[in-house]
């Protein structure tokens, strides 16, 4: 009986020192709270930049915002699964629901039509695109989990394109 006592605890020690040197059942380290804090904003940013897509789809006057929106409504849902896949693979929780009445931005966009929707709409996205793309490029320069990281650095060019589409539309809407 000693022996069978003795290699059950050598078992047990035998595969927690391979689970802890990055053996077969390594276990995954969770990301940093900064890390966490990125992924809790962008889930947040992505919520709102497709719900604000979609106002423009429904709210705009111009053919150029009307397509903004529906690209940031296609996009930021897109970005929005992946991060939740990114969550869900490092145990990390992300608000998976906005309440848009106490978002001034969505506040502000949600009484105006027309000119006056792409004008603030245009406006609203540049702002919130150049906010974004500094925090998504800090995030790839300086987090520490890589799947984050690369989460991050994947997603900026998709947010440069955006905030190429809302300049020019900031611009066509100077001349009408």
């Amino acid at each position: 009986m000693r022996i069978h006592c003795y290699a059950r605890v050598y078992g047990i020690a035998a595969t927690v020192c391979l689970t802890l040197v990055g053996g077969p059942t390594a276990w995954a380290a969770t990301p940093s709270n900064v890390d966490k804090q990125f992924m809790v904003a962008a889930a947040k940013m992505n919520m709102i930049e497709a719900h604000e897509g979609q106002m423009a789809e429904n709210q705009g006057a111009t053919d150029g915002v009307k397509e903004l929106g529906k690209t940031l409504k296609q996009d930021h849902t897109q970005a929005y699964q992946q991060l939740q896949a990114l969550a869900s693979k490092t145990g990390v929780s992300i608000p998976d629901g906005i309440n848009s009445a106490k978002i001034a931005a969505v506040e502000q966009l949600q009484n105006l039509k027309g000119a006056a929707f792409d004008r603030a709409f245009a406006r609203d996205e540049i702002t919130a695109h150049r906010q974004a793309i500094a925090e998504f490029k800090r995030e790839a320069d300086r987090g520490t989990d890589p799947d984050v990281k690369a989460y991050a650095r994947q997603t900026i060019s998709v947010l440069e394109k955006h905030l190429s589409l809302a300049e020019q539309c900031a611009k066509s809407g100077k001349h009408t």
